[in-house]
């Protein structure tokens, strides 16, 4: 298939610049695997559509406040750092904007001198690594002096931090959020414990590649980036229970989805593991782990939106989105919501 079979038309006024209140007020398309149908709901009458003994997987990756402004020691020039990862201790990779000024040598300060960082390297996609100096844990300090890295399409500023965070995230260590968890509340995710749908949680660690675009003609010349994930014994249990009671294993993101189905790729089961992984999931992909999807409206071309056609079919997948437009739902990361079953 083509990069272009996977574009529509998005009215910009359709993307979401702040999130909702309260967080399960969003709209919530519900979009049958098999048929097609649609039925428009909200995301808090996501109960409706689980059942007794079905099990949510829900990434507890929590967002590093990882946008940084630090000033060149020598000439006072502003330069922003967005960190990436974490090479060691406190050597980063990141990116710099403008780049020229970050040069290997420069020393820059952050935060009034919270923390200093100094350029020791130049990757050849021309990210810069960083090894920082501060008295305290570098997390404390991020949390101080560090901005939330929205993604690009949304220019309002942030309110509050935590809006772009899950209210069940643990992990730190991601570039960007696990996006399809910021409709639930902590009462919702009581009221479904209650119902008897069980809730296990992975880590993926999410990387800014998830925003590049695709920017070749055929999908399967496209290279994916590779993100750290980890599955807890306690949810490869879980996972193996429903699936012998036969009840459905309900992804909430591409990011849970990804991490299921790169562990019954590789070991053929789900069981307690961690590792890095770039798999590409796009029509034709056969379903390991997947019975069900909670994910939001992605960008047109993106490999998450190939993701969820591979799920629930080409035409299904792109029809929705189609009414999606003309139900003036709210797109990408702040926007409304979609479960596939």
């Amino acid at each position: 298939m083509k990069t272009v079979d996977f574009y529509y038309e998005l009215p910009e006024c359709l993307i979401a610049q702040t999130p909702l209140e309260p967080r399960d007020s969003s709209k919530m398309m519900v979009l049958s695997r098999n048929s097609g149908n649609i039925l428009h709901k909200h995301f808090y009458d996501i109960l409706d559509f689980l059942n007794d003994g079905d099990c949510l997987i829900l990434n507890d990756s929590r967002v590093l406040p990882a946008r940084i402004f630090g000033i060149k020691e020598d000439t006072a020039a502003n330069v922003e750092f967005l960190l990436l990862r974490q090479i060691e201790n406190n050597v980063w990779e990141s990116l710099a904007k403008p780049g020229k000024k970050a040069k290997i040598g420069t020393k820059f300060i952050f935060g009034d001198g919270i923390m200093v960082g100094t350029v020791i390297d130049v990757t050849e996609d021309g990210n810069r690594i960083i090894e920082f100096e501060c008295e305290e844990n570098i997390y404390t300090a991020l949390d101080k002096i560090g901005q939330m890295p929205l993604p690009p399409y949304i220019t309002e500023k942030l309110q509050d931090k935590e809006r772009y965070q899950t209210v069940y995230s643990n992990e730190l260590g991601s570039a960007a959020a696990p996006t399809a968890g910021l409709h639930f509340t902590k009462e919702l995710l009581k009221k479904i414990k209650e119902k008897g749908v069980n809730i296990g949680y992975v880590t993926l660690h999410v990387g800014l590649g998830t925003f590049r675009p695709v920017k070749v003609d055929e999908i399967t010349d496209h290279k994916m980036h590779s993100e750290h994930y980890e599955i807890p014994q306690e949810t490869a249990q879980l996972i193996k229970k429903t699936k012998a009671n036969g009840k459905r294993v309900i992804a909430v993101g591409t990011t849970s989805t990804r991490t299921l189905e790169s562990v019954a790729n590789f070991y053929g089961e789900i069981k307690a593991c961690d590792g890095f992984t770039d798999i590409f999931i796009y029509p034709g992909y056969e379903f390991k782990i997947l019975d069900g999807l909670i994910t939001n409206f992605h960008l047109p071309e993106s490999t998450l939106i190939m993701l969820v056609s591979a799920f629930c079919g080409y035409e299904n997948t792109m029809n929705a989105y189609k009414v999606a437009v003309e139900e003036k739902y709210r797109f990408f990361s702040f926007g409304d919501s979609m479960i596939i079953i």
